[in-house]
């Protein structure tokens, strides 16, 4: 019998953000000086914390009916606010989502990416899709990349904007997209336009600009089989992200032995992104991922 580890990749060297405590249904964050209350479902063990601790939170997230909810702040929060990380800087929000732009357990990737690109010792050229906020886009681009960031959502590019200028990055070589990803890396083919690295956070269920429909089940396979045309003859390394989705890293595993057949000595890994309470005690499941790189890397 075979025996397969699953690792849980960690960040340990945030200093602008920190998870404090976690269970009963939520997680206690501090995201640069604000203190946030926010719902998960699979913190299903007892918090740590009296509640009390939890009652002083700068801003509480409350669900509604469905997917609703809204923020309910206990003090007063700006309209957005700086964080650091890496020689980034980017800005926080508190969305209708309850999401801030910010996925701490990613910076595991940031790390990862910037290490990538600085020991390559050739230029790399990288392909960032359902970008979001940016920050895999500007941890490349600091590391010396040429990056094309795409992502359906015009507020999320102007806040990916707004990330670049914070960080100082503005002379770097970014190109900016605004599209679907599938019809974007069907062009990019046509084109023969060629990439070093991919890097994607593909969400479960998504609309592209002009009412595309992206279903997690039945575009990813079909994204990746385009992704493979676009890929160089020499990659350095690709990432996949996936979030609440009823599926195992195995199968990103899979996916990625797929894409990555033909191309010689590679190693790809699979598991989970967490984060650890502050304290060292508690690790969180937040995502799972998959990423393959040059053999030696």
């Amino acid at each position: 019998m075979k025996t397969i580890s699953i690792p849980i990749l960690v960040p340990t060297d945030w200093q602008d953000y920190a998870l404090l405590d976690s269970g009963a249904d939520g997680k206690l964050e501090q995201f640069g000086p604000y203190v946030l209350a926010r719902p998960d479902s699979q913190a299903i063990w007892h918090r740590r914390f009296p509640i009390e601790r939890w009652e002083r939170a700068d801003a509480v997230y409350e669900k509604g009916a469905g997917e609703s909810g809204a923020w309910i702040e206990r003090q007063a929060i700006p309209p957005r606010w700086p964080m650091r990380y890496a020689g980034l800087t980017f800005y926080c929000r508190l969305t209708p989502f309850r999401h801030t732009g910010v996925f701490p357990e990613q910076a595991v990737h940031w790390r990862w990416i910037q290490q990538l690109i600085e020991s390559a010792g050739r230029p790399i050229k990288m392909l960032d899709l359902f970008a979001y906020t940016g920050l895999s886009t500007l941890a490349a681009a600091r590391a010396g990349a040429q990056v094309t960031y795409v992502d359906a959502s015009r507020p999320a590019l102007g806040w990916a904007r707004e990330n670049q200028v914070a960080s100082g990055l503005q002379d770097k070589p970014i190109r900016w997209i605004l599209d679907d990803a599938l019809k974007f890396v069907r062009r990019e083919i046509r084109r023969g336009v060629r990439y070093d690295a991919l890097v994607m956070d593909p969400p479960v269920f998504g609309r592209g600009p002009q009412g595309e429909i992206w279903r997690f089940y039945e575009s990813v396979p079909l994204l990746l089989d385009l992704c493979k045309q676009v890929l160089s003859a020499n990659p350095l390394f690709v990432v996949i992200n996936a979030y609440a989705l009823d599926l195992s890293p195995n199968t990103l595993y899979n996916l990625l032995s797929d894409l990555m057949e033909g191309y010689g000595r590679g190693r790809i890994e699979a598991g989970e992104l967490g984060l650890q309470e502050r304290d060292g005690g508690r690790v969180m499941a937040a995502g799972m991922f998959g990423r393959w790189c040059e053999e030696g890397r």
